[in-house]
């Protein structure tokens, strides 16, 4: 890709969000494996230091979603997040099959990225799904079980703030699994570095 088609898809505002929010959903789930799955002989951080951290990150992601959210309904960067319904199974169908085969042909993507469109039909949906339905419910668990007092005792004869730590858990695995395929989906571009490059510079 030439200097003239360099498309500046990624403003100030949004690289230094993905960085701090990067990080503290990094040390979030760091945390929340090793509260998970620390035992008497096997303790993968202290538990005091583990549950400050947790907590810490907790709430500076959660301030920092804040600028994501605030910032794509005030920038042209929410553009990129509006969906159309009418025709979606036909494009991301299209899109599976270039990640099954075509792409290991080298064929070009059936949607490349262009000044109106930054992600693809399957990015988009899972975008969207986490960025606006899986994290706020991660912050809003997460605040509730910070202050739990404010959760409901007994739901259906079962604990409150046990099924709102599970909830909380299941969603943080999803946010798990999407961090993997986020980061193994931004190293198959045309080379493995340059996506990771363009949230540096903000060109693409």
């Amino acid at each position: 890709m030439t200097k003239e088609e360099r498309i500046y898809l990624f403003p100030l505002w949004l690289r230094i969000w993905h960085g701090i929010n990067a990080l503290g959903i990094l040390i979030l789930i760091i945390t929340g494996i090793s509260m998970q799955y620390s035992t008497a002989g096997f303790v993968i951080l202290d538990f005091k230091t583990t549950i400050k951290l947790h907590n810490i990150a907790g709430i500076i992601v959660s301030i920092i979603y804040l600028m994501f959210f605030v910032g794509n309904i005030v920038s042209s960067n929410g553009f990129f997040y509006h969906f159309r319904i009418k025709g979606t199974s036909n494009r991301m169908l299209k899109q599976v099959k270039y990640y099954l085969c075509c792409f290991f042909k080298i064929e070009k993507p059936p949607y490349p990225v262009s000044e109106k469109r930054k992600f693809n039909p399957l990015q988009k949906f899972s975008y969207i799904g986490v960025m606006y339905f899986i994290v706020p419910f991660v912050i809003a668990s997460g605040m509730a079980l910070l202050f739990p007092e404010i959760i409901i005792e007994e739901i259906y004869s079962v604990s409150g703030i046990m099924l709102t730590a599970v909830l909380h858990g299941i969603a943080g695995f999803i946010i798990f699994i999407f961090l993997i395929v986020h980061i193994y989906i931004a190293s198959i571009g045309e080379s493995p570095m340059k996506n990771f490059k363009s949230m540096i510079t903000g060109w693409h």
